[in-house]
C-alpha cells in the first residue's frame, strides 16, 4: 500500500517539516545526523510523536489529517526497532502470536500465525524458548517475526541491525532484505549505508528537519550533494560554486571536475570524488600528464580501513579533511605519520560536480 505523509512539529528549538511517498512494496531509507528528525518521523507515522501538521495516509486509509488522528494500535503499523522488546515471560511463539492476537485473531490462528512467520525468519527451533535464552541475533529474528505477524499495512524499522554484534548483523540484514521483497510498505532509519543499500529502493537524508537529498539510493550514495552523505558514502566532497570545468571554492581555489548536466553555473554546488582517487606524493612533487588538482596538506590521521590504510589530511581550501587510501607498503615508503607535508593530486577525470542540496 503506497504511504503518503507530511509531518510538521515543533519540540523546543527543534522544527521538522517534511512530506514524502512511498510506493506500494517499497522501502524508503531515512539517512541523517544526529538530532536531524529521523526517529521523530517515525514516532509521528506510528502516533507515537504528537504533531502540530500529520496528514498521513497508507494505501488510501488516512491514518492521520482531514480530522482523523488515529491511536497507534489503531494505525496497523508494525514497529521494530534495534531492541527486540520481547515480553520476557512469554515464549518466542507467543511473543509473535501475541501480534494477531491483538488484532483479534483467535489463540489457535494466532499461533499458527506465529509459526509460519517464526518459520519464514528461520527462528522455529526457538518457538518455546523465552527471551532470556536467545542471543541478540536470535532476538531480533523473533521481533521481525512479531512485526509481521500482524500483516502490518506500514512496517518501520528503527536502526534495527545497531544492537547486534558483527557477525549476526550479516544475516539479520539478508534475512530483511528477502522478507521486503514481498513485503509490506517500509521507511528504514539507518546510519549505516549499507542498510540503505541492501534494503531500500530510495534514500532520503534529513537534516535540521528537513529533507535535503533524495532519490534511487544508489544514485544518492554516489553523488552525495551533502557533507553527511558524503561522509557515509565514503567519499570526499568540497562546497563551492559551479564553473563551466569545475567548482570555485568560497576562498577562491579552483578544483576542475566533470560538471554534471544539472549543475547550473554560478550556483552553489559540491565537487565529490573516492578516497582511493587522492594520489599523496612527497611535499612539494606534481604529476605530470593528465590536468590534475593539486594542495599542500598534512597528515592528520592514518587508520586501517579493509586491506588499505584511510589517510585524512588537514590542509588550506580543498584539502581540508580530504581523505586517501593507500596500501600500506606507499604509507611505508612515503614515511608517513600525523605532521607529515604532503602533495594530495587528483584528476580532473575523478571528480564529479553536482548540485548542492537545498533544504
Amino acid at each position: 500500500m503506497t504511504l503518503s505523509a507530511r509531518l510538521a512539529l515543533s519540540r523546543g528549538s527543534f522544527d521538522l517539516d517534511v512530506d514524502f511517498t512511498v510506493p506500494e512494496g517499497g522501502v524508503l531509507a531515512l539517512l541523517g545526523p544526529n538530532g536531524s528528525g529521523k526517529s521523530t518521523v517515525l514516532g509521528g507515522l506510528a502516533g507515537l510523536v504528537p504533531a502540530g501538521t500529520a496528514e498521513i495516509a497508507v494505501g488510501g486509509r488516512v491514518l492521520a489529517g482531514d480530522g482523523v488522528d488515529l491511536p497507534p494500535h489503531a494505525r496497523g503499523i508494525g514497529l521494530l526497532s534495534q531492541d527486540a522488546l520481547l515480553f520476557p515471560h512469554l515464549s518466542a511463539l507467543d511473543n509473535v502470536a501475541f501480534a494477531p492476537r491483538s488484532a483479534g485473531a483467535g489463540r489457535a490462528r494466532s499461533r499458527e500465525i506465529a509459526k509460519h512467520w517464526l518459520a519464514e525468519v528461520d527462528a522455529a527451533e526457538f518457538a518455546s524458548r523465552r527471551p532470556g535464552r536467545l542471543s541478540g541475533g536470535q532476538q531480533q529474528r523473533v521481533a521481525i517475526a512479531r512485526a509481521l505477524a500482524s500483516s502490518p499495512s506500514l512496517l518501520l524499522l528503527d536502526e534495527p541491525f545497531a544492537a547486534l554484534d558483527i557477525d549476526a548483523a550479516p544475516a539479520i540484514r539478508g534475512l530483511l532484505r528477502r522478507v521486503l521483497r514481498t513485503g509490506p510498505t517500509t521507511v528504514l532509519v539507518t546510519h549505516d549505508p549499507l542498510d540503505a543499500l541492501a534494503l531500500a529502493d530510495h534514500v532520503a537524508v534529513l537534516a535540521g528537519g528537513r529533507i535535503v537529498e533524495r532519490g534511487p539510493a544508489r544514485e544518492v550514495l554516489a553523488a552525495p550533494r551533502t557533507p553527511f552523505t558524503a561522509r557515509i558514502a565514503g567519499l570526499n566532497l568540497v562546497a563551492g560554486l559551479a564553473e563551466e570545468d569545475g567548482l570555485r571554492t568560497a576562498s577562491g581555489q579552483f578544483v576542475a571536475g566533470l560538471r554534471a548536466a544539472d549543475a547550473v553555473v554560478g550556483e552553489p554546488a559540491v565537487a565529490v570524488f573516492a578516497p582511493g582517487s587522492v594520489a599523496v606524493l612527497p611535499a612539494g612533487e606534481r604529476h605530470r600528464g593528465s590536468p590534475r588538482n593539486s594542495a599542500e596538506a598534512e597528515i592528520a590521521v592514518l587508520e586501517p580501513h579493509g586491506p588499505v590504510i584511510r589517510v585524512r589530511v588537514s590542509g588550506a581550501g580543498w584539502a581540508e579533511g580530504v581523505s586517501a587510501d593507500l596500501t600500506p607498503a606507499a604509507v611505508a615508503e612515503l614515511a608517513l605519520e600525523p605532521g607529515t607535508p604532503v602533495t594530495l593530486s587528483v584528476k580532473a577525470a575523478a571528480v564529479a560536480v553536482h548540485p548542492a542540496a537545498t533544504p
